[in-house]
């Protein structure tokens, strides 16, 4: 059974959001920013994945979102730091004797 997402926002909520997906400098947080708008409107979060924004997404992905914007708001939302793959090596490590 496919899970329910409702989220209400307040207008100011909206607005915040809406500058954020249409302004932010990441486009993460603009494709995150649309993603919250959307599941605000009425739309469900396999609607969103599959076909609300640029690129299809995993459900998952967009429930986490919206957790993540409810937890913390649009801080929420940024990529936090530690994440993605790290460097194999660290050139300041090099030996050059």
């Amino acid at each position: 059974m496919p899970r329910i997402l409702e989220l209400k926002l307040s207008e100011t909520a909206r607005k915040e959001l809406e500058a954020v997906r249409d302004r932010h400098p990441q486009p993460h947080m603009r494709e995150k920013a649309a993603a919250i708008l959307k599941i605000a409107a009425g739309s469900s979060g396999s609607e969103v994945a599959r076909s609300g924004l640029l690129r299809r997404r995993d459900n998952d992905t967009i429930y986490r979102w919206v957790a993540r914007y409810r937890a913390n708001g649009i801080a929420g939302l940024a990529v936090r730091r530690g994440r993605g793959r790290k460097a194999a090596f660290s050139p300041s490590a090099r030996d050059d004797s």
